[in-house]
């Protein structure tokens, strides 16, 4: 006689119906892999009719495989790309996807959903030929080093509003600061949810526009210039770009000749030099006086983009001048960080299409191994 088991729709007992025998894979040992052979109980559930296979604890989503087979498989596939785990355990690469989808949903479960303070707003770009365009928005916990939430169809409003929908009013009272590129959108939103929160343009956003100007005046001397003299300017691109104690021996020297043979684009690498001074000051005066003597440097030197530059700063003031504050000195390299990681996930799986599995890999990608 069977024995009865309880349904966990009604939980009542059921009457038992059936059994079959199942192989489950386990983890391996000296190179030989590893299989238990289990009776798994099927019963007849009286809420539906239907007939229910026995539920195991410690058997994965796929009966076939163990939990920690597939925490195993879920481990290897942070380093590794899936067809390379498939090829190493001679599985489907399907069937390793779907047992990493659920080590991580494993570790999100366990790590949970924090209340953040900080948070760092970016957008990044999932889509190459028809589909360029296509951006999705990402959010990370700036104080605890981790990406929350991954979502929307664009970069527009109603895309970031989701974001504020899934964290919930109280938690989104919570929030005092949040890290953001000069994005509209992003702003408006901002100021709507968590009014009493900080806003703060990330400075990396800040002097890649800065970078922008300096190397449009590059290009403006090169088409200036004609014959003999273009020589200096020609690749060095990347020199000008740079910091001084971040060059090589050789790019320095490249760097002082370029400098000394063009009176411009001297004054124009000092400026760009200079102007990082403005992110070490504590007081918003004092950071308010340094600028506006950098926007008086550029009367009488004729350097157009530099001039929109200080226009752009100029309207984008109470967002930069955020940082200045003790308690807004926080780590703004994490966003870019997460960029470069999200970017290697991509390239390493030579894009993906499942976008739940892309949204897996980023919320988990800084997370503790299980």
């Amino acid at each position: 006689m069977l024995k009865k088991k309880r349904c966990k729709g009604c939980a009542r007992a059921c009457p038992g119906y059936d059994h079959k025998r199942i192989l489950a894979r386990d983890l391996p040992s000296g190179g030989c892999r590893i299989y238990l052979d289990l009776e798994v109980f099927r019963v007849r559930c009286r809420c539906d009719g239907t007939v229910k296979p026995e539920r195991l604890s410690f058997l994965a989503d796929n009966p076939h495989f163990t939990k920690r087979f597939a925490w195993y498989v879920g481990r290897r596939c942070r380093e590794s790309t899936l067809k390379d785990v498939a090829d190493e355990f001679n599985l489907d690469w399907h069937t390793v996807k779907e047992l990493d989808k659920q080590y991580m949903r494993a570790q999100l479960e366990r790590f949970g959903s924090p209340g953040p303070k900080v948070i760092g707003i970016d957008e990044i770009s999932i889509g190459k030929g028809k589909a360029a365009g296509s951006y999705r928005i990402v959010v990370s916990d700036l104080i605890r080093g981790r990406a929350i939430w991954f979502g929307g169809e664009d970069r527009k409003d109603a895309s970031m509003r989701q974001f504020y929908d899934w964290l919930g009013e109280k938690k989104a009272c919570g929030i005092r600061l949040v890290v953001m590129d000069m994005w509209r959108p992003f702003y408006n939103v901002a100021k709507e949810r968590v009014p009493q929160a900080d806003i703060l343009y990330d400075k990396f956003h800040v002097m890649k526009q800065l970078h922008e100007a300096m190397d449009k005046v590059r290009k403006s001397e090169y088409a200036r210039l004609q014959g003999e003299q273009r020589r200096y300017i020609k690749g060095q691109k990347y020199v000008l770009l740079s910091h001084r104690e971040n060059l090589s021996m050789e790019g320095r020297k490249s760097l002082k000749t370029l400098l000394a043979a063009n009176k411009r684009l001297n004054t124009a690498y000092l400026l760009k030099e200079s102007f990082g001074q403005l992110w070490d000051y504590e007081r918003e005066g004092w950071a308010r006086r340094f600028f506006d003597n950098w926007k008086a440097s550029l009367k009488w030197q004729r350097i157009d983009p530099y001039e929109k530059f200080a226009t752009m700063v100029e309207s984008h003031w109470d967002g930069i001048a955020s940082y200045c504050k003790p308690e807004n000195k926080v780590p703004l390299g994490f966003v870019e960080g997460l960029n470069n990681k999200i970017r290697v996930i991509q390239r390493r799986s030579y894009g993906l299409r499942d976008e739940e599995y892309l949204r897996l890999k980023i919320l988990t990608c800084m997370l503790p191994r299980l």
